[in-house]
């Protein structure tokens, strides 16, 4: 089967809108990436110019190890909260564009199948074996894909539930090491 100057430019088109599709999804999460930093940052300016207020309005050292001490549980919690969000951003962009390949692979496949199928029915007669063997390595490649994709799956899935526990201790860590209030 021989593709036409059509089949070949339509193929290409599809391929510069995917391209396209994944590089505005990657600049998408870039820019989420700016704005988490530029907010962060604009936070942490803010906070060390009232920090830097507090310690200068302190009259003994006690009030200041009181006043070091006391930001140790908001600064480990804003630490989770930014960390989370970070993660937040990197896995749904991360998500975004592995749907977006995943479909890519689907549709390659599909074409494939057919251009395989297609080939299949113009064959000569005693390709039969051949044929056979086409098709089972296009199968055996399908399971491998689905396999692989599966796997990715769970070990994503494990890395957020390790994610969520180590800033969970974390958390719980900063509540703990805080000093009460009397």
């Amino acid at each position: 089967m021989t593709l036409t100057a059509e089949q070949i430019m339509a193929s290409n088109k599809a391929n510069i809108e995917t391209l396209f599709g994944l590089t505005t999804k990657a600049f998408e999460g870039v820019e989420k990436l700016v704005e988490l930093n530029m907010t962060a940052s604009r936070a942490a300016l803010s906070e060390a110019a009232q920090h830097t207020q507090a310690v200068m309005d302190v009259k003994d050292a006690q009030e200041l190890i009181a006043l070091q001490a006391g930001m140790l549980q908001p600064l480990a919690e804003k630490t989770a909260a930014y960390s989370r969000h970070l993660y937040d951003i990197a896995s749904g962009t991360g998500t975004e564009l592995g749907k977006a390949i995943e479909s890519q692979a689907a549709d390659v496949q599909k074409a494939f199948t057919n251009l395989v199928d297609n080939a299949a029915k113009n064959a000569p007669a005693g390709s039969e074996t051949a044929v056979a063997v086409m098709k089972s390595a296009m199968s055996a490649a399908t399971n491998a894909f689905e396999s692989v994709q599966k796997a990715v799956k769970q070990a994503s899935d494990v890395a957020e539930a390790n994610f969520n526990a180590v800033a969970s201790t974390a958390a719980d860590a900063a509540k703990s090491a805080a000093p009460r209030k009397r």
